[in-house]
């Protein structure tokens, strides 16, 4: 499968953005898909994701009660809602799908992803 990741751009502090990951290439509803996002000189850290069936979800402390992902499978499309974006919020947003054997699963680390897109650039000024 094929991720492109899309949306980000620059917003002031308080602001909102909606990325999207666009699969092609099979089924997205194959796939638990996550975001993760690196800022520059550090590591790539999880952000959320969502398992198959779309009714599972997890979000790390940092994000939580402001950013909000969902899927919809007959666009292919997963979607990263963020709200109340902060200066610390800015690096370069990646989303990435991994194949799993039960519905009801997703993952928190880059290793356990098999597919990513090429990641989007957000920029929050304070």
């Amino acid at each position: 499968v094929q991720l492109q990741a899309s949306g980000g751009g620059l917003v002031q502090a308080g602001g909102s953005l909606r990325l999207s990951c666009q699969a092609s290439g099979r089924p997205f509803s194959r796939y638990a898909v996550g975001w993760f996002r690196q800022a520059p000189g550090k590591e790539r850290d999880f952000v959320t994701a969502i398992d198959r069936s779309g009714g599972n979800t997890g979000y790390a402390d940092s994000v939580k009660g402001r950013f909000g992902i969902s899927r919809d499978d007959a666009k292919n499309t997963v979607y990263l809602q963020m709200d109340s974006l902060k200066f610390e919020d800015t690096a370069v947003y990646f989303c990435a799908a991994a194949q799993t054997a039960g519905i009801i699963t997703y993952y928190d680390a880059p290793s356990q992803y098999e597919y990513w897109g090429q990641g989007t650039q957000v920029t929050v000024s304070s």
